[in-house]
């Protein structure tokens, strides 16, 4: 029984490792599979497709525009505040801000009325000081020399009268003249002596004596003025009053000379003067008119108004800032605008008159305007510990775009690299102090090359050697593969 049920157990005891033994040969087929499928899903399809997304990028040769790069603003080339010259009331302003004006167009008048009146009484003058001029130019009248020689010949005459002496006939009528009033004497003699004798008979009175009497005196003072004037023409002129006619008559020629010598050179200069003076009060006069008129000194825009029509202005500096402006000033007058960029001390040898910019602003994304380098400052500024230069560009704005203060950047053209083998910076590693790119291999894996760089530009580096041409290489990296990565600067 025992025997029986031991033999029932080893063959059941064999029939359960036969069964184990089965399992596994079928599970190690089947093991091995699912192991190929589970590495083939873990790590090879992985690795595959790391590899295909590894990107890459041919080695070409090409030109490699040099470029520096500066930040900047948009300012004006010129700014001044526009002022009269002389303190007065605003009568027209004829612009508004933000308009553009050419150089030399009206843009306000001021009040003259006070100077036209100035003008007026200028011009009088000048025009009395032009007659007096004609009048000594041209000398005297014929009938002014006229008159001068016969004052001349009125004093000679006299004077031939006076050194002749007095005719007899002269002398003969003052001889008659004395001689009737001798007789008219005698007869008040007489009468006066008549008449003493009736009064003291009493026939006549005391007053007609007396009359007599004074008829008497009056008779011997005739007699004696006509004895004097007698003996004046007896004895003829006197020396003085010879000399008194030869002095007249010295006089009248004199003048006469005058007259027909006409004017001096002297008194002529001295009426061309009182004419140029009188020329130069109205010329003064003019100008300070035609300064009530107030025009652009250049083509720009209005930057500001300071003024309205009635305001009282007066002058200011005509170089002041625009922003330094007062309520004196009428208006802001900004020229046409420039880039100043600000160019680090190590990219400022590149810069030179003339270059080419590009300028990119930030108002404007996507948009350029090209400009050309018309000044680089020879003095250094130093902000913060930084030196830079101060570059003026001027800028292309035909739509007037640009307005003052807004930031730029500028990117120079320095130079240009013809034909060189270029790469992108990108692909530029670096392993153990060594700059150089992942070559891609087909069917192998990539080969670190070392290359020797040049001049970068944006994303793009000159290649100098290492590399022939037509090269594939790295732009990324599968994992492990790139050590230490840094980007060459150029």
């Amino acid at each position: 029984m025992f025997s029986i049920s031991l033999n029932v157990k080893q063959g059941i005891d064999r029939l359960k490792i036969n069964k184990w033994l089965m399992g596994l040969l079928v599970a190690i087929p089947i093991a091995g599979i699912g192991g190929y499928v589970a590495y083939n899903q873990l790590v090879t399809v992985p690795q595959q497709k790391a590899q295909s997304k590894i990107q890459t990028a041919l080695v070409t040769r090409g030109n490699l525009t040099i470029l520096v790069s500066a930040n900047g603003t948009v300012q004006p080339e010129s700014s001044v505040n526009v002022s009269p010259k002389t303190s007065g009331v605003l009568k027209q302003l004829l612009v508004k801000e933000g308009e553009f004006v050419q150089a030399g167009q009206v843009v306000a008048y001021m009040d003259n009325s006070n100077l036209q009146g100035q003008l007026l009484q200028s011009r009088g003058n000048l025009a009395a000081a032009e007659a007096n001029l004609n009048k000594v130019i041209a000398g005297n009248r014929s009938q002014d020399i006229a008159q001068a020689q016969a004052q001349v010949d009125e004093s000679n005459a006299s004077l031939d009268k006076v050194i002749a002496g007095n005719r007899s006939q002269d002398i003969a009528q003052a001889q008659a003249n004395l001689n009737k009033v001798q007789v008219t004497y005698r007869q008040a003699e007489e009468d006066l002596r008549r008449n003493q004798k009736l009064q003291a008979a009493g026939a006549i009175s005391q007053q007609a004596l007396s009359t007599d009497r004074s008829t008497r005196d009056s008779a011997i003072a005739q007699v004696e003025q006509a004895q004097q004037a007698l003996n004046l023409l007896q004895v003829g002129s006197r020396p003085e009053d010879i000399a008194q006619a030869k002095s007249i008559l010295k006089q009248k020629q004199e003048a006469m000379n005058l007259l027909k010598a006409g004017s001096r050179p002297e008194d002529i200069a001295e009426a061309r003067a009182k004419v140029m003076a009188a020329q130069g009060a109205v010329a003064i006069v003019q100008r300070s008119i035609e300064d009530t008129v107030i025009r652009a000194p250049f083509a720009g825009i209005v930057a500001r108004k300071y003024a309205d029509p009635g305001a009282f202005v007066t002058p200011t500096t005509a170089g002041s800032a625009v922003t330094s402006a007062t309520s004196s000033s009428i208006l802001a007058l900004a020229s046409k605008n420039e880039i100043v960029a600000q160019v680090a001390e190590a990219s400022i040898a590149q810069i030179r008159i003339g270059q080419v910019a590009i300028i990119k602003v930030d108002a404007y994304s996507g948009k350029t305007f090209e400009g050309k380098v018309t000044q680089v400052a020879t003095q250094s500024l130093v902000q913060q510990n930084v030196t830079s230069f101060e570059v003026k560009v001027t800028v292309v704005d035909t739509e007037r775009l640009l307005h003052q203060g807004m930031n730029v950047t500028i990117d120079f053209k320095a130079g240009e690299l013809t034909q060189v083998l270029v790469v992108p910076t990108a692909a530029i590693v670096q392993q153990t102090a060594v700059q150089g790119v992942f070559v891609a291999k087909t069917g192998a894996d990539p080969v670190f090359t070392p290359i020797v760089v040049g001049t970068t530009v944006n994303d793009k580096t000159e290649v100098k050697s290492g590399l022939t041409g037509n090269e594939r290489v790295l732009l990324s990296f599968p994992p492990g593969t790139r050590k230490v990565t840094g980007l060459n600067g150029g």
